[in-house]
């Protein structure tokens, strides 16, 4: 099966600027296998990104909110909330 992968631009240089790749596999781990084997150098984290938006810092705790779930519970909370 033929799948076409995206390429987000932080990472196109190691794909000689190529945006999409068109690569075989039926598994997302023979996907990946033949994206590596194409382009080795993305297997590299690249540690070259910046990071452009930090909302807040907050310590390494479980929190949900806005989005974040414990078993699909607390996600619409209109805050970030520490979960006990």
């Amino acid at each position: 099966m033929s799948v076409t992968v995206k390429i987000p631009t932080q990472l196109r240089a190691a794909t000689g600027g190529e945006a999409e790749l068109e690569v075989g596999g039926s598994t997302v781990g023979e996907v990946l296998d033949a994206v590596f084997e194409v382009h080795g150098g993305l297997r590299e984290r690249p540690g070259d990104v910046t990071l452009h938006y930090l909302g807040r810092e907050i310590p390494d705790v479980f929190v949900v909110g806005y989005g974040l779930d414990a078993q699909e519970q607390y996600r619409n909370l209109p805050y970030i909330a520490r979960l006990a």
